[in-house]
């Protein structure tokens, strides 16, 4: 799994990032650009394309960023052309077909994209395809904060809440790949509205728009009086979740308010992860949980030590993920290594 070189792509909703990625899970090379997929799958793929051969010829032509190939030879890896592609993308999507089905909030025609075989044919190299979450974990469990644990759940907790689980070594894909959308726990029956158009559901009240949402109706029902000034000074539109963290720490009673309900609902939904998955440790990553911390995994740590079956409750750890940004490029290492019967150095010549 670790010995050769892999392109990767990692198609977000925002950003689409591609990267060579070498042993150990070191990024060699990176590139990126908007995701945009509201011009269409046609567009996305061209873009796809472009930065993966970026990437793939550091320092050659059309490469964002001169002096990697000089590094790739500091680091000590051989000049060899990668042995696969994997690819890390939002979904539902296929990982086994390798096709994004229906997105949401893209283009129309980023619909059924089979995106692995098109990848594959551009650029000569097999292509393996799997939901960004689960790709995380991947990335996780071979160099981060799961390393060597066989029993994981994954969370990532930023603009939205997505999840992914391991057992037994082996993701949870279930018999549609769609296993693990955590994110989508009921936790108040009488709950917000969620993205996915159903109410209640954990991503509608912790994640980063859920907060957002939950700020503007404040603002809107003149609460909040520093909720009020950032929404005056910046646009109702264009609070973050950041913004409502901050009124929080200054003293904002009803910023205050919607953080605890947010960190409330997401120790509620831990206790039931841990009573259904029974996992030896639960990674918990993205942007809202980095900033929030010990804030965030306290609170649910505790509701599980209170709430959740004796023995797993006791036994589980609730730890904040490794690896950062770069962790859905680096989980394509052992996402290819799943895939391909045989990531070695003879296997990467003959891939050439």
């Amino acid at each position: 799994m670790d010995e050769g070189l892999v392109l990767a792509l990692d198609l977000g909703a925002s950003r689409l990032r591609a990267a060579l990625v070498g042993p150990g899970g070191t990024v060699l090379a990176r590139s990126e650009a908007p995701s945009a997929t509201e011009r269409g799958a046609a567009a996305v793929l061209d873009a796809a394309e472009d930065l993966l051969r970026s990437v793939r010829d550091p320092g050659g032509r059309g490469s964002e960023r001169e002096g990697d190939d000089d590094a790739r030879r500091a680091a000590g890896f051989p000049r060899r052309s990668p042995l696969a592609i994997g690819i890390s993308a939002i979904g539902p999507l296929d990982p086994i077909a390798g096709v994004i089905i229906d997105p949401p909030n893209a283009h129309p025609s980023f619909r059924d994209v089979p995106i692995a075989a098109e990848l594959s044919r551009r650029l000569g190299l097999p292509a393996f395809l799997d939901r960004d979450t689960n790709v995380a974990l991947l990335g996780e469990h071979a160099f981060g904060a799961a390393r060597d644990v066989q029993d994981v759940v994954y969370l990532t907790v930023s603009t939205g809440i997505g999840g992914a689980i391991l057992v037994g070594g082996q993701l949870l894909h279930g018999p549609d790949g769609t296993a693990g959308e955590l994110g989508h726990l009921l936790v108040d029956l009488d709950g917000p509205p969620c993205g996915c158009g159903a109410r209640g559901h954990l991503e509608g009240i912790a994640s980063g728009s859920g907060i957002v949402r939950a700020a503007g109706e404040a603002v809107r029902a003149g609460t909040g009086g520093l909720l009020r000034a950032a929404a005056d000074r910046e646009g109702i539109d264009r609070l973050s979740a950041v913004d409502v963290a901050a009124a929080e720490d200054a003293g904002d009673a009803g910023a205050a308010a919607i953080m605890e309900r947010a960190r409330a609902a997401f120790a509620a939904a831990m206790v039931t992860i841990v009573d259904v998955f029974n996992p030896t440790l639960v990674v918990v990553g993205g942007s809202l949980a980095r900033g929030q911390g010990d804030r965030l995994l306290g609170p649910a740590r505790d509701a599980v030590c209170s709430a959740a079956f004796r023995t797993p409750g006791r036994r589980v750890r609730i730890v904040p993920a490794a690896l950062g940004d770069d962790v859905a490029l680096i989980g394509c290492l052992p996402l290819v290594g799943m895939r391909l019967p045989d990531m070695t150095g003879n296997a990467a010549a003959s891939g050439a």
